[in-house]
């Protein structure tokens, strides 16, 4: 069974997000990355890197950033074929074009302020929150993520142990090609990157499970159904202490909607049993697609 097609409201939200994310990964790169030096891995790390190795007004880390998705881009179309993603393709080519245009727009000479550990805050920040968005939709701003892709399919190296060196020695580079400082500000920015981007996609996903022990089941289901319009599983269980009959129910929410339950619970069945547990995967009807 083929998957059902995205509505046009649907369409036009991914896009919108597609294009949100790949801005907030350009703004980060070029306002806070590129003037300060940070080579934290990727594609972005590697063009800081080969800005500095020759030095050119027309050969810029943003041109050499441009040149290079492109190439990655090139180069997934030639070898991954369809499995490539229109997503990642649309992406790629919007962040390269966004950098070139606030280069030619909104040319620095220099970082926006004296506060390192200010902008580094902003390097990271920015395009985590940016990848993540793009993660959350499939798709990415291409680079290092096409060659994974290819690493994959061709061999079986283990692909997230490979990118990780070679973004921990592409930070390292800038020790020897800058200074110690910078280049201690590149690999505290890769730390502090790889922790968040998973970060913030498990809080974009953000769900709750709710598990609900009572002996007035019918009220409960009919207020998740009928007002939170969700789904619930019930079934009949025993208390091991007191072998009084109860219910035991199931169901996913937002955080909004877990609220409301949680209220509602305590107005009309105070003795309730609730278990309330964050989730960031929930498949199914209403949330992430399997």
């Amino acid at each position: 069974m083929e998957p059902a097609k995205p509505t046009p409201s649907q369409a036009l939200k991914a896009f919108f997000l597609m294009t949100l994310g790949s801005a907030l990964v350009a703004i980060g790169v070029y306002f806070f990355k590129f003037p300060n030096h940070f080579s934290m891995g990727g594609v972005s790390g590697l063009s800081i890197l080969l800005g500095q190795v020759f030095p050119s007004h027309l050969v810029t880390p943003a041109t050499i950033n441009t040149v290079i998705t492109i190439l990655f881009l090139v180069l997934g179309f030639l070898v991954l074929d369809k499995s490539f993603g229109l997503k990642t393709v649309y992406c790629s080519l919007f962040y390269s074009l966004m950098i070139q245009f606030l280069e030619r727009f909104c040319p620095l000479s220099q970082p926006l302020t004296e506060q390192k550990m200010l902008e580094l805050f902003f390097a990271v920040i920015l395009p985590a929150l940016g990848a993540a968005i793009l993660f959350n939709m499939g798709a990415s701003t291409g680079g290092t993520d096409i060659m994974a892709m290819i690493l994959k399919k061709y061999s079986g190296m283990d692909v997230g142990r490979a990118l990780l060196i070679s973004d921990v020695l592409i930070a390292a580079a800038a020790l020897l090609i800058f200074d110690v400082e910078t280049g201690l500000f590149s690999l505290l920015g890769l730390a502090l990157k790889s922790v968040l981007v998973d970060s913030v996609i498990e809080s974009l996903n953000r769900n709750k499970s709710f598990t609900v022990v009572t002996h007035d089941p019918e009220s409960v289901c009919r207020y998740i159904n009928e007002t939170l319009h969700r789904g619930a599983t019930i079934w009949q269980a025993q208390g091991a202490y007191t072998h009084q009959e109860q219910y035991v129910i199931l169901t996913a929410l937002s955080r909004h909607q877990a609220v409301s339950l949680r209220n509602y619970l305590k107005q009309t069945d105070p003795h309730a049993f609730m278990l309330i547990t964050n989730s960031s995967e929930i498949f199914g009807k209403g949330f992430l697609r399997a």
